[in-house]
């Protein structure tokens, strides 16, 4: 008798013990390699429990020997066999193949072959990119992140609100919206009564709750209408946004700080064999980097200060893009690098941004000129979480959003102020661009299952 619902994990976490030594077990998964030597031959099978693949040995006088012998990469099998195990080897152990069954075959233009892929040519097959060894890793680390993300809030009693994918804002006010219309009846006005879109953020809608919940989070899908085609752009992502009361924006970088490693050291414990794939095949610097950031004390600098070191750098002969450094200036990806690598050679906050190049919300700082807002810089990436403590003052948030003709249709928002406001903090974190800063991978479409991307659209 076979042991049934035995799976590769399961049978890789009994090396040690050798539970199944010389037992018989059925596996069902897809095969990778197919490898017929004559009298011996080896497949590479992956059944989709782990990372690692198990080695399945069969030999010339096996019944299903015609099977064996041509089944391709892609196919769906299902094997009996007995476990034997190998320490000394390449493989902590094989399965000596004793029947076959071939469940689903695969046809002669099958695009996934025994040999590199380009990005881009996964991309046009999203829906079989799983089955690749690098989105197979990648789909993994996703999986493992986003649990990683509600087990830290949870841990630290946040609790997990879900905000709407239709709204009537866009948030920071920028107009990049996708509006939403019925099918048979194009005016966007004719559902709700009023024009609507996709989210932008949850932000808005997430702080009422923190100050009923004290410390609250939504992590969720949301939508940009930005013509950028760029690696970092993407019009459908997923936004984490903490929203905490009686938080100012120090405690608030601490959460910020704690969040990142406790991602990090997870990936780490619960992803090992994914990670070193990454470290190999992508980024040979990416544990050391991670490892890096794990282990240091975020620094702290203020936006001005920063703008000094960029102008010491240019009047040293540093070459930018951009290389015009005036205060007021919104920062490229360029200047956070450098700030972050050759400054201060690790990861570091630039605090207390001008007023004019942040969002309405940020709470204004005694000298009027600067907001209470944090950036979170990090080496090879730049920015990777944005947040601030928010303006609790009712008059001066108030005068914001009549400036920029936002008061009327965000005057529920000007409740929080005006009943029982406190001081509070939130941040956000864009999830897919942490998932590639954690990888290495350069691309936004590459760490998506379905990437959507302006000018392009096939699932």
């Amino acid at each position: 008798m076979a042991y049934k619902d035995v799976t590769v994990k399961t049978l890789l976490q009994t090396v040690e013990d050798k539970r199944f030594e010389n037992t018989t077990i059925q596996l069902d998964g897809w095969v990778r390699t197919n490898r017929d030597n004559g009298s011996i031959g080896f497949i590479e099978l992956n059944d989709g429990s782990c990372f690692k693949n198990v080695q399945l040995v069969y030999t010339s006088d096996n019944p299903n020997i015609s099977i064996l012998t041509s089944v391709r990469t892609g196919a769906c099998i299902s094997i009996t066999g007995q476990v034997v195990y190998t320490p000394q080897g390449k493989q902590p152990l094989e399965i000596k193949v004793l029947s076959c069954q071939l469940n689903g075959d695969v046809m002669d233009d099958y695009p996934l072959q025994k040999k590199r892929h380009s990005f881009e040519f996964l991309r046009e097959i999203a829906h079989l990119r799983p089955r690749a060894n690098t989105f197979n890793a990648l789909f993994r680390v996703r999986n493992v992140l986003s649990m990683a993300i509600h087990q830290f809030f949870q841990d630290n009693d946040f609790m997990y609100v879900h905000t709407p994918i239709i709204t009537t804002n866009d948030g920071e006010g920028a107009g990049n919206v996708f509006d939403v219309v019925t099918h048979d009846q194009k005016d966007e006005n004719s559902f709700y009564g009023r024009r609507v879109n996709l989210t932008v953020t949850g932000q808005l809608h997430v702080e009422p709750f923190a100050l009923a919940f004290r410390k609250v989070y939504t992590f969720g899908p949301v939508f940009r209408a930005e013509h950028s085609n760029t690696i970092r752009h993407a019009s459908e992502f997923w936004m984490i946004e903490p929203e905490m009361a009686f938080c100012d924006l120090n405690e608030n970088m601490d959460v910020i700080e704690a969040c990142v490693k406790y991602c990090i050291q997870t990936l780490f414990d619960k992803c090992p064999d994914e990670m070193n794939f990454f470290n190999t095949m992508i980024d040979s610097t990416l544990i050391e980097r991670l490892k890096h950031v794990l282990h240091s004390e975020f620094k702290r600098m203020t936006y001005t200060r920063t703008i000094e070191l960029l102008k010491e750098a240019v009047a040293n002969g540093h070459k930018f893009e951009n290389s015009n450094i005036e205060w007021g200036m919104d920062l490229q990806s360029e200047h956070e690098k450098y700030i972050t690598e050759q400054i201060v050679k690790g990861p570091v906050f630039l605090i207390d941004y001008p007023k004019e190049i942040k969002a309405f919300y940020m709470k204004e700082n005694p000298d009027q000129k600067t907001v209470a807002a944090c950036d979170l810089l990090v080496p090879a990436v730049g920015e990777l979480v944005g947040g601030s403590q928010r303006e609790e003052n009712y008059e001066r948030l108030c005068n914001k959003m009549i400036k920029l003709g936002i008061k009327d249709e965000l005057d529920w928002y000007l409740d929080t102020r005006r009943y029982g406001g406190c001081i509070h903090s939130g941040f956000g974190i864009g999830f897919d661009r942490l998932l590639m800063y954690v990888t290495g991978m350069q691309n936004i479409r590459d760490v998506q299952p379905y990437p959507r991307t302006s000018n392009t659209i096939k699932y």
